[in-house]
C-alpha cells in the first residue's frame, strides 16, 4: 500500500465518522511519559485558569473578544466540495466564525494554511517546519510524536486545570464514552498536555463484508463460524460465482501491507483470537505486541494453507490497496474484510459495475466456541496543544464546548451547523477548526432508524438519522447513488452488528494509547517493517511457519523486548491510578 493510499483510509475512516452523510453530498523513556486517567480529577497547582476578561462558565464570552491562532489544512471535500456550495462564505469568515465570535467573543485567526487533511505529506511537513522554527501558533495541531516534541522543548501549556474547569459536561461525557484511552494519550507525567479531539475507536471495527448474491447461486448460508469462512472462501474461489466459465475468483482480498480498513487481515486473524499490530494483554495481564503472541502463528498458517491453493490472489505481495480495490471493482471476489464504510469504498464500485453485487456485512466468526473479540487499534492523529505563554489557553476548551453544543447539545442547530438542506447536504462541520463529536454517533443514528423503521414511523427522526433516511428512501426510489447508505444504515444494515458487539463486550480496545516511548521513536518502524516482510514470506510459501518464531525472537532482540518493557511500565502507571 502507497503512503498515500493509506493516508487516504485513515481520512476516509476519520471523515465517515464525523459525516456519515456527507459522501451523498459529494526522546524520554516511559517513565516520563507516564498517563493518568484521572488527571481530570488531580488539577495543577501552578496553572492558573482563568478566562481574563470573560464570563468562566463553559460558553462563556469574553468582553473584549480575544483573537487564537491555528493552523490547518485544507482537505479535497472542504476545498472542491464544500466552500464552492456555500457562497458568501470562506475559511476566516463563515457561520462557525461568526458564531464563536458573536457567541464566545473569540476571533478565529490562521497563520497559515496548506491544501491536505492532518495527515497529508504537505500538511506534517509544514508542522514540522513550523516545530522547528519555534514560531507557532496559539492552537497547534499536533500527532502523538510532535506533541512529545512540544513537550520536551517545554513550549506548551499544561491543559490539565483548564480542562477540569472549563470544559462541558458533554465534552467530558464523550472525551471519555469509550474509555480513559482519550486522555490517556495526552498525559503526561499526571498532566494533560493537550486536548485531543475525540477518537471514536468504534469506527475501525472490523465487519465480515460478503456477496450475499453469490451465496444465493452457490447455496450457501451466511458464516457462523471460520470453518465456515473457510468454505464459502473455497466455493468463491473454485464454483465460478460471476458465471463466467473461467478460474478467475478467489476467496478474500488483502494487501501487502495486510493491516487496513478495507481488505485487511485483522478480522480474520481476530477469528483465531489473534490480534497482530495493536498492544494488548497476554495471558499474564502484561502488555504484548499481538503480532508476536502464538496465537497469530495460527492464524498465518491459515492464510498460507488459503494461499497455496489459490484462494488468496498469487500477487498480493506487490499489490497496495488501490490494485486490489481494482479486483473488487472487476467482481472477482466476495469476501471483504473491512470496516462499516467499505460500502463507500471499495464496495461501491463492484457494485456500479454489477446491480446485482449485494454486499452485505456480518459479524465476525470464531474458530471454536470462545467469543470473538473485534481489535479496535488506538491511532489518534487530531490532538490540539496550546502554545506555552498564550493568555488565554481555557479559549481551545471553550471552542470545543460550542461545537458540541451547536451540533448535539440542548440548542443544537443541525441543519445550520452540520449539513444544511439548501447547499446541498455539504458538511459545514469542516469549517470549525476543531471538531469533537460524539464517538458512537453513527451506531445510535442506525438504532434511531431502525427503531422508527420497526414502528413504520419515520416523523419522529430528526437531524442526522433523519438526513440518512432520506438517503436511504432515495436508494429505494432509484437513485443508486445512495447504495452506500442502505448497506450501512439500512434493514440489514452493518451497524446492526455494532449493536450486537456492544451487547455482547466484543469491543477490545488497544491498550497502549500513551505517547510513543523512546524505543518506540527509535525502533518500531523497523520492526513493523520486518514483521510484514515475514508475514508476506510465510502467506505465500517463501518462508516456513517455524520462521515465525525466528520472526519473535528477533523482534525482541532488535528492540522489541525495550518497548515491551516500557508499554508495561507506562500501563502499571495507569492502572495504579
Amino acid at each position: 500500500m502507497k503512503i498515500s493510499y493509506f493516508k487516504k483510509i485513515i481520512a476516509l475512516t476519520v471523515a465517515l465518522f464525523l459525516l456519515v452523510s456527507l459522501v451523498a453530498g459529494c526522546g524520554n523513556s516511559s517513565k516520563d511519559n507516564n498517563s493518568a486517567s484521572s488527571t481530570a480529577e488531580q488539577g495543577n497547582e501552578s496553572t492558573g485558569a482563568s478566562a481574563q476578561g470573560g464570563d468562566k462558565s463553559p460558553l462563556g464570552k469574553y468582553e473584549p473578544a480575544i483573537d487564537i491562532s491555528f493552523v490547518r489544512g485544507i482537505d479535497d471535500d472542504l476545498a472542491a466540495n464544500i466552500l464552492p456550495k456555500t457562497p458568501g462564505e470562506t475559511l476566516e469568515d463563515n457561520r462557525w466564525t461568526r458564531t464563536y465570535k458573536d457567541e464566545l467573543g473569540i476571533n478565529i485567526k490562521y497563520d497559515w494554511t496548506v491544501k491536505g487533511n492532518e495527515v497529508s505529506d504537505a500538511f506534517v511537513q509544514k508542522i514540522n517546519v513550523t516545530l522547528a522554527s519555534g514560531e507557532l501558533p496559539d492552537v497547534i495541531l499536533v500527532n502523538p510524536p510532535q506533541l512529545k516534541q512540544l513537550i520536551d522543548s517545554d513550549m506548551v501549556e499544561d491543559m490539565t486545570q483548564y480542562y477540569n474547569d472549563y470544559a462541558s459536561d458533554l465534552l467530558k461525557k464523550y472525551m471519555t464514552e469509550e474509555g480513559s484511552g482519550n486522555i490517556d494519550s495526552v498525559t503526561f507525567n499526571g498532566k494533560m498536555m493537550a486536548v485531543p479531539e475525540i477518537l471514536a475507536i468504534n469506527e475501525l471495527a472490523q465487519y465480515l463484508w460478503i456477496r450475499n448474491d453469490w451465496l444465493k447461486k452457490l447455496n450457501l448460508d451466511p458464516p457462523k463460524t471460520m470453518d465456515d469462512v473457510l468454505k464459502i472462501a473455497e466455493a468463491f474461489t473454485t464454483r465460478d460465482p460471476d458465471g463466467n466459465g473461467k478460474n478467475d475468483t478467489y476467496g478474500i482480498p488483502i494487501t501487502k501491507d495486510l493491516y487496513s480498513g478495507c481488505m485487511g487481515t485483522e478480522g480474520f486473524f481476530a477469528g483465531y483470537h489473534a490480534y497482530p499490530n495493536m498492544w494488548v494483554e497476554d495471558s499474564s495481564g502484561k502488555l504484548a505486541w499481538g503480532s508476536t503472541l502464538p496465537e497469530t502463528k495460527v492464524a498465518l498458517q491459515k492464510l498460507a494453507d488459503m494461499y497455496k491453493v489459490g484462494q488468496i490472489d498469487k500477487e498480493f505481495g506487490i499489490k497496495d490497496g488501490s490494485k486490489v480495490a481494482e479486483t473488487i471493482a472487476a467482481g472477482k471476489v466476495g469476501i471483504d474484510y473491512g470496516a462499516q464504510w467499505n460500502p463507500m469504498y471499495p464496495l461501491i464500485s463492484n457494485y456500479n459495475n454489477d446491480k446485482n453485487a449485494d454486499w452485505t456485512g456480518y459479524p465476525l466468526t470464531s474458530a471454536d466456541s470462545q467469543k470473538v473479540m473485534v481489535p479496535l487499534k488506538f491511532n489518534q492523529t487530531r490532538i490540539f496543544a496550546v502554545k506555552k505563554g498564550y493568555k488565554h489557553p481555557e479559549a481551545l476548551v471553550k471552542l470545543m464546548n460550542m461545537h458540541l453544543e451547536k451540533c448535539w447539545g440542548e440548542t443544537a442547530d443541525f441543519n445550520k451547523y452540520y449539513m444544511p438542506k439548501e447547499n446541498g447536504g455539504v458538511g459545514v462541520w469542516k469549517f470549525s477548526p476543531v471538531c469533537p463529536a460524539p464517538p458512537f454517533k453513527n451506531t445510535e443514528a442506525f438504532v434511531a432508524i431502525d427503531e422508527a423503521r420497526k414502528n413504520n414511523d419515520f416523523s419522529k427522526l430528526i437531524d442526522e438519522p433523519k438526513s440518512i433516511q432520506a438517503n436511504i428512501e432515495a436508494y429505494e426510489k432509484g437513485d443508486t447513488t445512495q447504495w452506500g447508505w442502505e448497506k450501512i444504515y439500512g434493514k440489514d444494515g452493518v451497524f446492526r452488528n455494532m449493536v450486537q458487539y456492544r451487547e455482547n463486550n466484543q469491543l477490545l480496545s488497544e491498550k497502549f494509547v500513551g505517547a510513543p516511548t523512546k524505543t518506540i521513536t527509535e525502533k518500531k518502524t523497523t520492526l513493523d517493517k520486518m514483521e510484514k516482510e515475514v508475514f508476506v514470506k510465510i502467506i505465500m510459501g517463501a518462508a516456513s511457519i517455524n520462521e515465525f518464531d525466528k520472526f519473535v525472537a528477533d523482534w525482541n532482540k532488535l528492540g522489541g523486548a525495550d518497548m515491551t518493557k516500557e508499554v508495561n511500565e507506562w500501563y502499571d502507571s495507569v492502572k495504579a491510578k
